[in-house]
Protein backbone atom coordinates (compact mmCIF):
# COMPACT_ATOMS: atom_id res chain seq x y z
CA UNK A 1 0.00 0.00 0.00
CA UNK A 2 1.27 3.40 -1.47
CA UNK A 3 0.58 6.46 0.72
CA UNK A 4 0.26 10.41 0.33
CA UNK A 5 1.35 12.85 2.94
CA UNK A 6 -0.22 16.52 2.52
CA UNK A 7 1.03 19.57 4.86
CA UNK A 8 -1.18 22.07 5.67
CA UNK A 9 -0.20 25.15 7.57
CA UNK A 10 -3.57 27.15 8.07
CA UNK A 11 -3.95 30.57 10.12
CA UNK A 12 -4.50 28.88 13.38
CA UNK A 13 -2.65 25.33 13.28
CA UNK A 14 -0.52 22.91 11.03
CA UNK A 15 -1.36 19.93 10.51
CA UNK A 16 0.34 16.54 8.96
CA UNK A 17 -2.03 13.92 7.28
CA UNK A 18 -1.27 10.34 6.33
CA UNK A 19 -3.99 9.51 2.48
CA UNK A 20 -3.83 6.02 0.78
CA UNK A 21 -4.37 6.70 -3.15
CA UNK A 22 -7.81 6.54 -2.82
CA UNK A 23 -8.27 9.62 -0.90
CA UNK A 24 -9.32 7.97 2.34
CA UNK A 25 -7.66 9.88 5.22
CA UNK A 26 -5.39 7.10 7.30
CA UNK A 27 -4.22 9.69 9.74
CA UNK A 28 -3.62 13.38 11.14
CA UNK A 29 -1.74 15.08 13.40
CA UNK A 30 -2.44 18.40 14.58
CA UNK A 31 -0.41 21.08 16.32
CA UNK A 32 -1.99 24.67 17.12
CA UNK A 33 0.32 28.10 16.43
CA UNK A 34 -0.45 31.62 17.01
CA UNK A 35 0.99 34.52 15.54
CA UNK A 36 1.92 37.24 17.40
CA UNK A 37 1.47 41.12 17.31
CA UNK A 38 4.68 42.86 18.01
CA UNK A 39 3.45 45.36 20.49
CA UNK A 40 5.44 48.01 18.78
CA UNK A 41 3.45 47.82 15.42
CA UNK A 42 -0.08 47.72 15.90
CA UNK A 43 -1.87 45.50 13.93
CA UNK A 44 1.30 43.17 13.29
CA UNK A 45 1.38 39.14 12.74
CA UNK A 46 4.69 37.83 13.37
CA UNK A 47 5.42 34.39 11.99
CA UNK A 48 7.84 32.46 14.34
CA UNK A 49 10.01 29.78 11.86
CA UNK A 50 11.62 28.75 14.53
CA UNK A 51 8.89 27.61 16.35
CA UNK A 52 6.57 26.24 13.69
CA UNK A 53 9.09 24.47 11.83
CA UNK A 54 9.38 22.72 15.15
CA UNK A 55 5.46 22.09 15.01
CA UNK A 56 5.40 21.02 11.56
CA UNK A 57 8.32 18.42 11.67
CA UNK A 58 6.84 17.32 14.88
CA UNK A 59 3.25 16.91 13.24
CA UNK A 60 5.05 14.84 10.17
CA UNK A 61 6.65 12.16 13.22
CA UNK A 62 3.60 12.16 15.31
CA UNK A 63 1.49 10.89 12.10
CA UNK A 64 3.77 8.18 11.06
CA UNK A 65 3.81 7.25 14.41
CA UNK A 66 0.32 7.15 15.42
CA UNK A 67 -0.29 5.05 11.71
CA UNK A 68 1.80 3.13 11.40
CA UNK A 69 2.73 3.89 8.02
CA UNK A 70 6.48 2.86 7.11
CA UNK A 71 8.02 6.29 5.30
CA UNK A 72 9.15 4.32 2.53
CA UNK A 73 5.75 3.91 1.70
CA UNK A 74 5.27 7.68 1.67
CA UNK A 75 5.09 8.05 -2.65
CA UNK A 76 5.06 12.12 -2.20
CA UNK A 77 4.54 14.70 -0.17
CA UNK A 78 2.81 18.22 -0.97
CA UNK A 79 2.60 21.63 1.27
CA UNK A 80 0.00 23.92 1.29
CA UNK A 81 -0.64 26.84 3.80
CA UNK A 82 -2.75 30.23 4.29
CA UNK A 83 -2.51 32.61 1.33
CA UNK A 84 -0.28 35.89 2.13
CA UNK A 85 2.22 35.47 4.33
CA UNK A 86 5.46 36.03 3.44
CA UNK A 87 9.05 35.09 4.50
CA UNK A 88 12.38 37.39 3.69
CA UNK A 89 15.98 34.91 3.31
CA UNK A 90 19.05 36.43 3.28
CA UNK A 91 21.68 35.71 1.31
CA UNK A 92 22.74 32.04 2.81
CA UNK A 93 18.72 30.82 2.83
CA UNK A 94 18.61 31.45 6.61
CA UNK A 95 14.90 33.39 7.49
CA UNK A 96 15.20 36.73 8.50
CA UNK A 97 11.82 37.92 8.44
CA UNK A 98 8.05 36.76 8.63
CA UNK A 99 4.32 37.57 8.36
CA UNK A 100 1.70 35.40 8.64
CA UNK A 101 -1.53 36.41 6.11
CA UNK A 102 -3.81 39.14 7.53
CA UNK A 103 -0.86 41.41 8.98
CA UNK A 104 -1.99 44.73 9.10
CA UNK A 105 0.65 47.27 9.96
CA UNK A 106 1.80 48.94 6.75
CA UNK A 107 -0.91 51.90 7.26
CA UNK A 108 1.30 54.28 6.60
CA UNK A 109 3.09 52.69 3.74
CA UNK A 110 -0.29 52.25 1.65
CA UNK A 111 -0.83 55.74 2.22
CA UNK A 112 2.41 56.42 0.85
CA UNK A 113 1.64 54.14 -2.17
CA UNK A 114 -1.67 56.32 -2.83
CA UNK A 115 -0.03 59.61 -2.45
CA UNK A 116 2.97 58.51 -4.55
CA UNK A 117 0.26 57.62 -7.37
CA UNK A 118 -3.34 57.52 -6.65
CA UNK A 119 -4.44 55.18 -9.72
CA UNK A 120 -1.09 52.78 -9.12
CA UNK A 121 -3.44 49.93 -7.02
CA UNK A 122 -6.10 50.03 -10.03
CA UNK A 123 -2.93 49.53 -12.43
CA UNK A 124 -1.59 46.90 -10.66
CA UNK A 125 -4.50 45.35 -9.65
CA UNK A 126 -5.81 44.93 -13.47
CA UNK A 127 -2.42 42.89 -13.94
CA UNK A 128 -1.87 41.20 -10.76
CA UNK A 129 -5.81 40.72 -9.81
CA UNK A 130 -4.50 42.26 -6.30
CA UNK A 131 -4.95 45.08 -4.31
CA UNK A 132 -3.15 46.56 -1.18
CA UNK A 133 -4.64 44.96 1.13
CA UNK A 134 -3.53 41.62 1.74
CA UNK A 135 -0.49 41.64 -0.67
CA UNK A 136 2.97 42.17 -0.29
CA UNK A 137 3.93 45.47 -1.32
CA UNK A 138 3.32 48.08 1.43
CA UNK A 139 4.85 44.97 3.57
CA UNK A 140 7.61 45.27 2.05
CA UNK A 141 7.82 49.20 1.68
CA UNK A 142 7.30 48.57 5.46
CA UNK A 143 10.28 46.58 5.99
CA UNK A 144 12.54 49.08 3.69
CA UNK A 145 10.97 52.07 5.95
CA UNK A 146 10.90 50.13 9.20
CA UNK A 147 13.83 47.93 8.82
CA UNK A 148 16.07 49.04 6.80
CA UNK A 149 18.84 46.84 7.70
CA UNK A 150 16.47 43.19 7.26
CA UNK A 151 15.17 44.86 3.87
CA UNK A 152 19.11 45.48 2.63
CA UNK A 153 20.24 42.30 3.74
CA UNK A 154 16.69 40.29 2.25
CA UNK A 155 18.05 38.25 -1.01
CA UNK A 156 14.83 36.45 -1.72
CA UNK A 157 11.02 35.98 -1.17
CA UNK A 158 9.43 33.29 -0.18
CA UNK A 159 5.02 32.05 0.80
CA UNK A 160 4.54 29.56 3.62
CA UNK A 161 4.20 26.54 1.29
CA UNK A 162 7.46 26.88 -0.51
CA UNK A 163 9.13 27.19 3.33
CA UNK A 164 8.15 23.58 4.12
CA UNK A 165 9.22 22.51 1.06
CA UNK A 166 12.43 24.15 1.66
CA UNK A 167 12.88 22.82 4.98
CA UNK A 168 12.21 19.29 3.47
CA UNK A 169 14.64 19.22 0.29
CA UNK A 170 16.73 22.45 0.64
CA UNK A 171 14.58 23.49 -2.57
CA UNK A 172 12.96 27.07 -2.53
CA UNK A 173 11.18 28.63 -5.21
CA UNK A 174 7.72 29.97 -5.49
CA UNK A 175 4.63 28.73 -7.32
CA UNK A 176 1.88 30.76 -8.84
CA UNK A 177 -0.83 29.84 -7.16
CA UNK A 178 -0.11 31.39 -3.83
CA UNK A 179 2.75 33.43 -5.37
CA UNK A 180 0.08 35.49 -7.31
CA UNK A 181 -1.33 36.26 -4.07
CA UNK A 182 1.61 38.72 -3.50
CA UNK A 183 0.74 41.26 -6.01
CA UNK A 184 3.92 40.80 -7.65
CA UNK A 185 3.06 38.67 -10.50
CA UNK A 186 1.88 38.53 -13.57
CA UNK A 187 -1.38 36.73 -13.74
CA UNK A 188 -1.66 36.15 -17.39
CA UNK A 189 2.03 34.88 -17.54
CA UNK A 190 1.92 32.91 -14.36
CA UNK A 191 5.04 34.03 -13.18
CA UNK A 192 6.94 37.27 -11.19
CA UNK A 193 6.78 40.78 -12.86
CA UNK A 194 9.88 42.43 -10.95
CA UNK A 195 8.12 45.89 -12.53
CA UNK A 196 5.81 45.98 -10.24
CA UNK A 197 7.92 46.30 -7.54
CA UNK A 198 9.68 49.04 -9.49
CA UNK A 199 6.71 51.13 -9.94
CA UNK A 200 6.41 51.01 -5.95
CA UNK A 201 9.98 52.13 -5.20
CA UNK A 202 10.84 48.33 -4.18
CA UNK A 203 13.63 46.27 -5.03
CA UNK A 204 13.30 44.20 -7.89
CA UNK A 205 15.87 41.19 -7.55
CA UNK A 206 14.21 39.14 -4.86
CA UNK A 207 12.54 36.71 -7.01
CA UNK A 208 13.66 33.12 -7.37
CA UNK A 209 12.15 30.75 -10.45
CA UNK A 210 8.75 29.59 -10.11
CA UNK A 211 7.91 26.45 -10.38
CA UNK A 212 4.53 24.82 -11.69
CA UNK A 213 2.01 23.62 -8.78
CA UNK A 214 2.19 19.90 -9.61
CA UNK A 215 5.51 19.94 -10.59
CA UNK A 216 8.65 17.83 -8.96
CA UNK A 217 10.01 20.07 -6.22
CA UNK A 218 12.64 18.05 -5.31
CA UNK A 219 13.17 15.17 -2.48
CA UNK A 220 13.74 14.83 1.18
CA UNK A 221 16.57 15.39 1.85
CA UNK A 222 19.09 13.84 4.98
CA UNK A 223 18.28 16.85 6.78
CA UNK A 224 14.84 16.92 5.91
CA UNK A 225 14.73 13.13 6.85
CA UNK A 226 16.60 13.89 10.21
CA UNK A 227 14.26 16.31 11.07
CA UNK A 228 10.59 14.52 9.95
CA UNK A 229 11.35 11.05 10.00
CA UNK A 230 10.15 10.87 6.17
CA UNK A 231 12.72 8.62 3.97
CA UNK A 232 15.28 10.13 2.82
CA UNK A 233 14.56 10.82 -1.56
CA UNK A 234 11.04 10.74 -0.88
CA UNK A 235 9.65 12.99 -4.16
CA UNK A 236 8.39 16.73 -2.59
CA UNK A 237 5.75 17.49 -5.22
CA UNK A 238 4.64 21.62 -5.28
CA UNK A 239 1.56 22.27 -4.03
CA UNK A 240 -0.62 25.70 -3.49
CA UNK A 241 -2.59 27.93 -1.30
CA UNK A 242 -5.12 26.92 0.92
CA UNK A 243 -8.70 27.50 -1.25
CA UNK A 244 -7.01 26.39 -4.80
CA UNK A 245 -6.14 22.83 -2.95
CA UNK A 246 -9.03 23.27 -1.70
CA UNK A 247 -10.98 23.75 -4.78
CA UNK A 248 -9.00 20.01 -6.08
CA UNK A 249 -10.34 18.73 -2.50
CA UNK A 250 -13.49 19.16 -4.01
CA UNK A 251 -13.36 17.82 -7.41
CA UNK A 252 -13.52 21.45 -8.84
CA UNK A 253 -11.16 21.75 -11.38
CA UNK A 254 -12.34 23.12 -14.45
CA UNK A 255 -14.11 26.75 -15.27
CA UNK A 256 -17.46 27.06 -15.00
CA UNK A 257 -17.01 25.02 -11.58
CA UNK A 258 -17.54 26.93 -7.66
CA UNK A 259 -16.79 26.08 -4.34
CA UNK A 260 -17.48 27.56 -0.77
CA UNK A 261 -15.10 27.14 2.03
CA UNK A 262 -16.71 27.73 5.17
CA UNK A 263 -14.14 28.50 8.04
CA UNK A 264 -12.37 30.98 10.15
CA UNK A 265 -12.63 33.16 6.53
CA UNK A 266 -15.39 31.75 4.36
CA UNK A 267 -14.09 32.29 0.41
CA UNK A 268 -16.46 31.97 -2.93
CA UNK A 269 -14.55 30.38 -5.56
CA UNK A 270 -15.08 30.45 -9.03
CA UNK A 271 -13.12 29.40 -11.64
CA UNK A 272 -12.36 30.91 -15.02
CA UNK A 273 -10.15 29.95 -18.04
CA UNK A 274 -9.22 33.56 -18.52
CA UNK A 275 -7.15 35.66 -16.11
CA UNK A 276 -9.73 38.57 -16.95
CA UNK A 277 -10.14 40.85 -13.36
CA UNK A 278 -12.87 43.36 -12.57
CA UNK A 279 -13.03 46.61 -14.09
CA UNK A 280 -13.82 47.85 -10.34
CA UNK A 281 -11.52 46.27 -8.47
CA UNK A 282 -13.82 44.24 -6.03
CA UNK A 283 -12.72 40.90 -6.74
CA UNK A 284 -9.82 39.03 -6.21
CA UNK A 285 -8.37 37.19 -8.65
CA UNK A 286 -5.82 34.51 -8.10
CA UNK A 287 -3.70 31.65 -10.05
CA UNK A 288 -5.53 28.37 -9.61
CA UNK A 289 -2.95 25.26 -8.57
CA UNK A 290 -4.54 23.67 -11.92
CA UNK A 291 -2.06 25.19 -14.45
CA UNK A 292 -4.44 26.99 -17.19
CA UNK A 293 -7.18 27.92 -14.86
CA UNK A 294 -7.61 30.75 -12.57
CA UNK A 295 -9.77 31.47 -9.61
CA UNK A 296 -12.77 34.55 -8.91
CA UNK A 297 -12.15 34.88 -5.10
CA UNK A 298 -14.82 36.68 -3.23
CA UNK A 299 -13.80 36.75 0.98
CA UNK A 300 -16.20 37.10 3.78
CA UNK A 301 -14.36 38.22 6.78
CA UNK A 302 -14.78 36.24 10.17
CA UNK A 303 -17.81 34.27 9.97
CA UNK A 304 -16.34 31.26 11.84
CA UNK A 305 -14.47 33.48 14.55
CA UNK A 306 -18.55 35.27 14.62
CA UNK A 307 -19.76 32.13 15.45
CA UNK A 308 -16.77 30.68 18.63
CA UNK A 309 -17.43 34.33 20.18
CA UNK A 310 -21.39 33.36 19.84
CA UNK A 311 -20.89 30.20 21.33
CA UNK A 312 -18.06 30.98 23.51
CA UNK A 313 -20.00 33.86 24.91
CA UNK A 314 -23.83 32.92 25.38
CA UNK A 315 -23.69 29.22 24.93
CA UNK A 316 -21.95 27.92 27.90
CA UNK A 317 -24.80 25.42 28.76
CA UNK A 318 -24.80 23.95 25.28
CA UNK A 319 -20.74 23.52 26.01
CA UNK A 320 -21.74 21.93 29.24
CA UNK A 321 -23.91 19.49 27.49
CA UNK A 322 -21.45 18.81 24.86
CA UNK A 323 -18.80 18.03 26.75
CA UNK A 324 -20.88 15.56 29.05
CA UNK A 325 -22.12 13.60 25.91
CA UNK A 326 -19.17 13.65 23.51
CA UNK A 327 -21.23 15.63 21.20
CA UNK A 328 -20.79 19.44 19.67
CA UNK A 329 -22.17 22.18 21.06
CA UNK A 330 -22.94 23.45 17.73
CA UNK A 331 -24.71 20.25 16.68
CA UNK A 332 -27.16 21.25 19.58
CA UNK A 333 -27.52 25.26 18.64
CA UNK A 334 -28.32 23.55 15.35
CA UNK A 335 -30.80 21.24 16.69
CA UNK A 336 -32.75 24.81 18.17
CA UNK A 337 -32.20 26.99 15.34
CA UNK A 338 -33.78 24.52 13.07
CA UNK A 339 -37.12 25.33 14.95
CA UNK A 340 -36.93 29.24 14.16
CA UNK A 341 -38.77 30.25 11.45
CA UNK A 342 -37.17 30.87 8.30
CA UNK A 343 -35.78 34.28 8.02
CA UNK A 344 -35.31 34.72 11.79
CA UNK A 345 -37.99 36.71 12.26
CA UNK A 346 -37.08 39.51 10.42
CA UNK A 347 -34.19 40.05 12.52
CA UNK A 348 -30.33 41.23 10.55
CA UNK A 349 -27.09 41.22 11.79
CA UNK A 350 -23.74 42.43 10.15
CA UNK A 351 -20.56 41.29 10.17
CA UNK A 352 -18.85 40.82 7.30
CA UNK A 353 -19.57 42.93 3.79
CA UNK A 354 -20.01 41.97 0.22
CA UNK A 355 -15.99 42.54 -1.21
CA UNK A 356 -14.74 45.23 -2.35
CA UNK A 357 -11.15 44.68 -2.43
CA UNK A 358 -10.24 47.89 -3.71
CA UNK A 359 -11.92 49.60 -0.70
CA UNK A 360 -11.99 47.03 1.47
CA UNK A 361 -13.63 47.68 5.16
CA UNK A 362 -16.38 46.13 7.53
CA UNK A 363 -18.78 48.12 9.74
CA UNK A 364 -19.31 47.43 13.75
CA UNK A 365 -20.94 43.98 14.30
CA UNK A 366 -24.44 44.76 14.57
CA UNK A 367 -27.78 42.99 15.58
CA UNK A 368 -31.35 44.55 14.43
CA UNK A 369 -35.01 44.53 13.99
CA UNK A 370 -35.84 42.73 16.99
CA UNK A 371 -38.57 42.75 19.57
CA UNK A 372 -38.47 42.11 23.84
CA UNK A 373 -40.09 38.79 22.97
CA UNK A 374 -37.67 35.87 25.13
CA UNK A 375 -40.19 33.25 23.15
CA UNK A 376 -40.20 34.79 19.80
CA UNK A 377 -36.13 36.41 20.42
CA UNK A 378 -33.78 34.62 21.84
CA UNK A 379 -30.02 32.68 21.61
CA UNK A 380 -31.02 30.53 19.07
CA UNK A 381 -33.05 33.18 16.82
CA UNK A 382 -29.76 35.19 16.82
CA UNK A 383 -27.84 32.22 16.78
CA UNK A 384 -29.94 31.64 12.95
CA UNK A 385 -29.17 35.06 11.72
CA UNK A 386 -25.67 34.52 11.82
CA UNK A 387 -26.06 31.45 9.63
CA UNK A 388 -28.46 33.31 7.27
CA UNK A 389 -26.57 36.12 7.29
CA UNK A 390 -23.23 34.36 6.23
CA UNK A 391 -25.48 32.61 3.64
CA UNK A 392 -26.53 36.35 2.43
CA UNK A 393 -22.69 37.01 1.61
CA UNK A 394 -22.62 34.18 -0.82
CA UNK A 395 -25.65 34.88 -2.38
CA UNK A 396 -23.83 38.39 -2.44
CA UNK A 397 -20.60 37.05 -4.00
CA UNK A 398 -22.29 34.74 -6.68
CA UNK A 399 -24.04 38.02 -8.00
CA UNK A 400 -21.16 40.26 -7.36
CA UNK A 401 -19.01 37.86 -10.02
CA UNK A 402 -21.82 37.33 -12.09
CA UNK A 403 -21.64 41.12 -12.57
CA UNK A 404 -18.57 41.66 -14.42
CA UNK A 405 -18.64 38.12 -15.84
CA UNK A 406 -22.25 37.34 -16.45
CA UNK A 407 -21.34 33.56 -15.57
CA UNK A 408 -22.35 31.54 -12.19
CA UNK A 409 -22.41 28.05 -11.09
CA UNK A 410 -25.56 25.88 -11.49
CA UNK A 411 -24.11 24.03 -8.35
CA UNK A 412 -22.33 25.22 -5.55
CA UNK A 413 -19.53 22.37 -3.25
CA UNK A 414 -19.71 23.26 0.22
CA UNK A 415 -16.48 22.36 2.37
CA UNK A 416 -14.53 23.60 5.54
CA UNK A 417 -15.66 23.18 9.00
CA UNK A 418 -18.78 25.00 8.70
CA UNK A 419 -20.06 22.15 5.91
CA UNK A 420 -20.59 19.65 9.25
CA UNK A 421 -23.49 21.72 9.92
CA UNK A 422 -26.35 20.09 7.91
CA UNK A 423 -28.53 23.48 8.90
CA UNK A 424 -26.15 25.57 7.51
CA UNK A 425 -25.79 23.62 4.13
CA UNK A 426 -29.85 24.08 3.82
CA UNK A 427 -29.45 28.00 4.43
CA UNK A 428 -26.78 28.14 1.58
CA UNK A 429 -28.81 25.95 -0.87
CA UNK A 430 -32.06 28.09 -0.08
CA UNK A 431 -30.54 31.62 -0.16
CA UNK A 432 -29.15 30.82 -3.65
CA UNK A 433 -31.51 29.16 -5.16
CA UNK A 434 -28.67 26.12 -6.07
CA UNK A 435 -27.87 22.74 -4.86
CA UNK A 436 -25.53 22.12 -2.50
CA UNK A 437 -23.07 19.09 -2.50
CA UNK A 438 -21.31 18.30 0.66
CA UNK A 439 -18.04 16.23 -0.09
CA UNK A 440 -17.06 12.96 2.14
CA UNK A 441 -13.53 14.61 3.18
CA UNK A 442 -14.45 18.52 4.31
CA UNK A 443 -11.41 19.61 5.03
CA UNK A 444 -10.52 19.55 1.11
CA UNK A 445 -7.34 21.07 1.51
CA UNK A 446 -5.17 18.46 2.92
CA UNK A 447 -6.72 16.22 0.25
CA UNK A 448 -5.76 18.55 -2.61
CA UNK A 449 -2.48 18.60 -1.33
CA UNK A 450 -2.45 14.66 -1.47
CA UNK A 451 -3.99 14.54 -4.82
CA UNK A 452 -1.20 17.16 -6.41
CA UNK A 453 1.58 14.91 -4.41
CA UNK A 454 -0.18 11.65 -6.80
CA UNK A 455 -0.69 13.81 -9.52
CA UNK A 456 3.51 14.62 -9.51
CA UNK A 457 4.52 11.11 -9.47
CA UNK A 458 2.43 9.85 -11.95
CA UNK A 459 -0.60 8.51 -9.72
CA UNK A 460 -3.07 9.74 -11.05
CA UNK A 461 -2.99 10.77 -14.84
CA UNK A 462 -4.04 14.92 -14.50
CA UNK A 463 -4.77 16.78 -11.24
CA UNK A 464 -8.32 16.94 -12.39
CA UNK A 465 -9.04 13.07 -12.84
CA UNK A 466 -6.97 12.34 -9.56
CA UNK A 467 -9.84 14.61 -7.89
CA UNK A 468 -12.21 13.05 -10.06
CA UNK A 469 -11.02 9.84 -8.88
CA UNK A 470 -10.98 10.18 -5.19
CA UNK A 471 -13.68 12.91 -4.06
CA UNK A 472 -16.99 11.39 -2.98
CA UNK A 473 -20.17 13.74 -2.14
CA UNK A 474 -21.62 12.70 0.77
CA UNK A 475 -24.87 15.17 1.16
CA UNK A 476 -27.02 17.31 -1.38
CA UNK A 477 -28.92 20.01 -0.37
CA UNK A 478 -32.17 21.13 -3.27
CA UNK A 479 -33.29 24.33 -2.24
CA UNK A 480 -36.64 25.10 -1.14
CA UNK A 481 -38.68 27.54 -3.38
CA UNK A 482 -40.48 28.74 -0.42
CA UNK A 483 -37.58 29.52 1.37
CA UNK A 484 -35.49 30.81 -0.87
CA UNK A 485 -38.72 33.72 -1.54
CA UNK A 486 -38.32 34.96 1.95
CA UNK A 487 -34.49 35.09 1.87
CA UNK A 488 -34.89 37.19 -1.40
CA UNK A 489 -36.67 39.69 0.72
CA UNK A 490 -34.72 39.71 3.46
CA UNK A 491 -31.58 39.98 1.47
CA UNK A 492 -32.63 43.38 -0.01
CA UNK A 493 -33.13 44.41 3.78
CA UNK A 494 -30.08 43.14 4.63
CA UNK A 495 -27.80 44.86 1.85
CA UNK A 496 -29.59 48.59 2.81
CA UNK A 497 -29.53 47.89 6.87
CA UNK A 498 -25.54 46.84 5.70
CA UNK A 499 -25.17 49.96 3.94
CA UNK A 500 -26.00 52.48 6.74
CA UNK A 501 -24.14 50.64 9.70
CA UNK A 502 -21.16 50.72 6.76
CA UNK A 503 -21.82 54.54 6.72
CA UNK A 504 -21.60 54.94 10.55
CA UNK A 505 -18.33 53.59 10.61
CA UNK A 506 -16.90 55.08 7.81
CA UNK A 507 -17.70 58.80 9.74
CA UNK A 508 -15.86 57.12 13.16
CA UNK A 509 -19.37 56.79 14.99
CA UNK A 510 -18.83 52.88 15.31
CA UNK A 511 -15.73 50.86 15.15
CA UNK A 512 -15.41 48.95 12.00
CA UNK A 513 -14.92 45.12 12.71
CA UNK A 514 -11.95 45.47 10.21
CA UNK A 515 -10.32 47.43 7.71
CA UNK A 516 -7.72 47.11 5.50
CA UNK A 517 -4.66 48.92 6.12
CA UNK A 518 -4.72 52.79 4.69
CA UNK A 519 -8.27 52.86 5.25
CA UNK A 520 -9.56 55.51 7.32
Amino acid sequence: MKYLMAIDAGTGSVRAVVFDTNGTQVGVAQKEWTHREDPRWPGSMDFDWRHNWDLARGCVREVLASTGVDPADVAAVSTTCMREGILLYDADGNEIWACANVDARSNDEVAQLIEKDPGLERELYLESGQTYALGALPRLLWVKNKMPEVYERAATLGMFNDWLIYHFTGVLAVEPSNGSTTGIMSLEKRDWDPSISERCGLRSDLFKPVLECGSLAGHVSAQGASDTGLAEGTPVVVGGGDCQLGMIGVDACLPGQAGVFGGSFWQYEFNTASPKTDDHCRVRVNCHAVPGVWQYEALAFKPGLVMRWFRDAFCQEEKRIAAESGTSAYDLMDERAAEVPVGAGGMVCCFSDIMNFIHWTHAAPTFTNFELDPDKYNKYTFYRAILENTALLVKGHIELVREFTGKEPDELVFAGGASYSDLWAQIVSDVTNKPVRVPVVKEATALGAAIIAGYGVGIYPSIAEGAHQVVKIEKTFSPDAANHAMYEKLYETWRKVYAAQLGLSEQGITKSMWSAPGIK
